[in-house]
């Protein structure tokens, strides 16, 4: 029953990750992506949050509380790989800024492609990272249905306009069996994890990191709410893809639990975002 559900979690997992590409680039244009990361500042903010700040992060948790190698092994691997594909639906549920999620998200998972591999050896002894693995999984999952969207948007309109809503409704049921269905299998690493400072970890890393960024957002509350977000939200990928050629299953272990708190997490804050969002407006019309 186990193997039949960790099956069913890994296609999960892949529907959520093409069906939620697919339905972005089906709701955008290019220039719509490209507009809000013509924003310097906001772009070079950005980018020191997720490849600075961030691994930093990781390092000073592990100076201060000393977590056993495999597990700072694993938050290592989820720091350094940045540009989420649930960052999209998480900037929907907040009401933040759409277009300006999909462009970061974008930008932050191409140059991952370049950053994990010379990142990872400064925080972890004897490493070696292929770039190209990382980047074949990244194009074929993320970047190419990303791109299918975009072109059936600016050449067919109206059949992107109506495939939309069902790409986006199963990339919905998707992320829900996701999350039920990882907590079911990962429920004893979970409970293991008690005592040794792991979940401590994993919590103090997903707030602060969300506070960075949203602090960092500027005064525009839909572009606060998405930098938050998308500074805190992680890329589980190319953390699983690095992690399954380098390291131990523990380590892994420990990322898709990071990954299941992350979305306890975020989930609930992105729609309490949202229902500010919605005050607010209703307060400005």
């Amino acid at each position: 029953m186990s193997d039949v559900l960790a099956t069913l979690v890994q296609v999960s997992a892949l529907v959520f990750v093409l069906s939620s590409m697919l339905a972005m680039g089906l709701s955008l244009t290019v220039r719509e992506i490209i507009a809000p990361l013509k924003n310097l500042r906001l772009v070079l903010v950005a980018l020191a949050l997720n490849f600075i700040a961030v691994p930093l992060l990781a390092w000073g948790i592990q100076a201060v509380m000393n977590l056993d190698q495999d597990l700072y092994t694993g938050l290592v691997l989820v720091a350094t790989a940045a540009g989420a594909p649930f960052l999209p639906k998480l900037a929907q549920m907040a009401k933040g800024n759409v277009a300006f999620s999909v462009g970061m998200m974008t930008m932050l998972m191409v140059l991952t492609v370049v950053y994990m591999p010379l990142a990872l050896p400064l925080f972890l002894s004897d490493v070696e990272v292929s770039a190209w693995d990382i980047a074949n999984s990244l194009i074929t999952t993320m970047l190419l249905p990303l791109a299918i969207g975009l072109l059936m948007k600016a050449r067919w309109s109206g059949t992107a306009d109506t495939l939309q809503p069902h790409m986006s409704q199963a990339s919905t049921f998707a992320i829900l069996f996701l999350v039920v269905g990882g907590v079911i299998l990962a429920w004893s690493d979970i409970v293991d994890l008690v005592g040794t400072g792991g979940l401590l970890a994993a919590v103090v890393f997903l707030v602060v990191s969300l506070g960075l960024g949203y602090v960092s957002g500027g005064s525009d509350p839909a572009t606060r709410s998405v930098l938050g977000l998308g500074t805190a939200q992680r890329n589980l990928s190319a953390a699983l893809v690095v992690g399954a050629q380098n390291f131990s299953s523990e380590a892994l272990t420990y990322v898709i639990v990071i990954a299941l708190i992350g979305l306890a997490i975020l989930m609930p804050v992105g729609g309490e975002l949202g229902k500010q969002a919605e005050k607010t407006s209703a307060l400005t019309s």
